[in-house]
């Protein structure tokens, strides 16, 4: 039989949470319920998308793979449903769109398609830059919208933010590193372990700062303005890394898996938003991506 969608939000549930029972928490429902959606999924599917564990449940490479396509069949479904209350009018005209590093591949995808899917008529121009660079076009009126980092933003004054999202950071390890192996892990046992730096927005200075604040100075192995080097690079040993949670997959490209654990104490967070200028009315292009990055943060 073909699966349905609720046990693709079951599915989803599960891999965000990482057990049964947290799925069934957060879904409102009984645990069995969820366990059996997960298995008649697996059936259908003919493929495993969870290895079960004693501590919860770890998604498989296929099951990695199929969680993206699930997720944009809701989003599609989501879309479907909006536009048949939506003002019937095709909107038209140009969007003008910043986005700093970090994000460009883990949040604006998701929100330009859906916006794009919505308005097919619109032209839509973005760049990738520096947060300071955004802000100081969005300032000047050269951009109407951005997504960005915005932990750091310097000109609040002048600008407008909506969060659509807050990411903490948390420890990568290679598969059969020591540190997984540990029911809790303390900035303390990272001292003197070689460390992927991500050179892209804050990251590296709020790594720097984090260890730092223990008198230790970071042991740096290598620097990358990378991502998928860093996942590389922690999958097959050549360090750790402390990264939002965000940007964590749990296999890199060459199909390696990559641990996360939290990280026990006062960790900083990565907030991202959309951002635009003050004082000015948004054009409704902006304000209906503002809107589409909205729905994005309600589907997390």
């Amino acid at each position: 039989m073909a699966f349905t969608l609720k046990q693709l939000r079951y599915f989803i549930a599960v891999a965000e949470n990482g057990t049964v029972s947290g799925a069934a928490q957060a879904l409102a429902i009984s645990q069995s319920a969820v366990t059996e959606a997960i298995r008649e999924l697996e059936a259908d599917l003919g493929v495993p998308l969870f290895i079960r564990q004693p501590r919860g449940l770890d998604i498989t490479h296929k099951g990695h793979q199929f969680l993206r396509h699930a997720k944009g069949i809701l989003a599609g479904v989501s879309d479907a449903r909006h536009a048949l209350t939506h003002d019937s009018e095709d909107l038209t005209g140009s969007l003008h769109i910043g986005v700093t590093s970090l994000v460009a591949g883990y949040v604006l995808s998701d929100i330009l398609a859906r916006f794009r899917r919505a308005n097919p008529k619109v032209e839509v121009t973005a760049l990738e830059d520096s947060g300071d660079y955004l802000e100081h076009l969005l300032v000047g009126g050269e951009l109407d919208v951005a997504v960005m980092v915005t932990t750091n933003m310097r000109d609040r004054m002048a600008l407008q933010t909506e969060i659509i999202d807050v990411s903490p950071y948390q420890l990568w390890l290679p598969n059969g590193h020591e540190l997984a192996t540990r029911p809790s892990v303390s900035i303390e046992d990272l001292v003197g372990e070689p460390m992927i730096m991500l050179r892209i927005d804050e990251i590296e200075e709020a790594t720097r700062k984090l260890l730092s604040a223990f008198g230790a100075r970071p042991r740096v192995a290598f620097r990358t303005r990378s991502v998928e080097a860093v996942r590389s690079l922690v999958a097959t040993g050549a360090g750790i890394a402390l990264l939002p949670e965000m940007v964590y997959r749990r296999w890199s490209l060459e199909g390696d898996r990559i641990v996360s654990r939290d990280v026990s104490g006062s960790l900083p967070v990565v907030q991202v938003g959309t951002v635009w200028r003050k004082g000015a009315p948004l054009p409704r292009v902006a304000r209906e991506f503002v809107a589409a990055a909205q729905v994005h943060k309600s589907n997390k």
